[in-house]
């Protein structure tokens, strides 16, 4: 199918004392566009049960630009990687108006049964909607951000 892309609007509280947008913010607005795709997206094809434990195991994120705060939204688009049978890779790049990407960002997701208070497996219907969202491996970086 190709990227999931989430618009997530930047607030005024986003920014620090240097003007742009800062890591722990930049962590909850890729938090936001994920929750876009695993919660909003995945309950509208059926599959509420992601909304109901999922963890981010860890995450990594290079910045290549300052995101500085202007009106407005980010576009994140995201893609899914090494899907497997208990976790799952979800690959960002975060662009701001024209300028290239601003940050890429990978976070390595578990679902989790929060009753049972431990990591559980992906059920049928959630590896086939996390498939719908991985793109071709032999893509480049440049025709992954275009995809």
């Amino acid at each position: 199918m190709g990227a999931f892309i989430a618009e997530v609007a930047l607030r005024w509280s986003d920014m620090d004392a240097f003007g742009h947008v800062n890591h722990a913010r930049t962590v909850t607005l890729l938090e936001e566009a994920r929750a876009g795709l695993l919660f909003t997206e995945a309950e509208r094809q059926g599959l509420s049960g992601m909304a109901e434990g999922m963890v981010v195991a860890r995450v990594v994120i290079d910045y290549h630009a300052p995101l500085v705060y202007r009106a407005g939204a980010i576009q994140v688009r995201m893609s899914v990687r090494d899907l497997r049978a208990a976790s799952f890779v979800i690959d960002y790049t975060a662009t701001a108006g024209d300028a290239a990407s601003v940050a890429t960002a990978e976070t390595l997701m578990v679902p989790y049964d929060l009753a049972a208070g431990r990591p559980r497996r992906l059920t049928d219907g959630e590896r086939e909607f996390l498939a719908e969202w991985q793109l071709d491996p032999a893509l480049t970086n440049k025709e992954r951000d275009l995809a």
